[in-house]
């Protein structure tokens, strides 16, 4: 069985050395759907919380909200960082306080101080999918994302894991390593 949930995210990009209207700057709403499956969790009748799904997405995908995302060849970058530095928004603001952690994976780093993203590869849907799963794919059991953006969308399907996560009979969500439950402090080993 599966859970979904559903969230949107505000961003600006481009597709540097695209021949279309893409190639100047733009912003979108986007919407993301995860859909995470496992055996439904007796104790409390569900698959995930998908409040939980939400949050544990959203701690690293904040740092796409309302942040301007470029690919690391384009000559726009150094321009903005130029730009944000002489501003003094580069190295963050009192104001910036919707951003998560700062990461660098294999397609993707947050610079979450200047509410920017830099990509491998153009952002589009489905490179929007590619860096949702890469992030996500250790902390859900993802089996589904679907990724759209103005009149674009794009979905992806993934292999369930076999083991399911050992989950709190009371909240649902993920015991951590020594058995307990990050959010409601229930242990197994009781």
């Amino acid at each position: 069985m599966k859970s979904i949930t559903t969230f949107s995210i505000q961003y600006a990009h481009r597709f540097y050395g695209f021949a279309g209207e893409a190639r100047y700057l733009h912003g979108h709403t986007g919407t993301l759907t995860i859909e995470v499956e496992d055996t439904v969790e007796p104790g409390v009748n569900m698959v995930y919380p998908c409040n939980e799904i939400k949050r544990t997405a959203w701690t690293l995908l904040r740092n796409f909200d309302h942040a301007l995302i470029l690919r690391e060849d384009d000559p726009l970058l150094p321009a903005v960082l130029s730009v944000y530095e002489k501003e003094g928004v580069r190295h963050g603001t009192s104001t910036n306080t919707n951003r998560g952690p700062a990461f660098e994976t294999a397609l993707a780093k947050a610079y979450p101080e200047c509410r920017l993203v830099v990509t491998k590869e153009t952002m589009t849907v489905e490179g929007m999918i590619k860096i949702v799963y890469d992030l996500l794919k250790d902390k859900l059991n993802i089996v589904r994302l679907t990724f759209t953006s103005g009149d674009n969308a794009a979905s992806a399907c993934y292999k369930s894991a076999e083991k399911t996560r050992q989950r709190c009979p009371r909240c649902g969500i993920e015991l951590d390593k020594s058995g307990r439950c990050p959010k409601c402090g229930y242990c197994c080993c009781q």
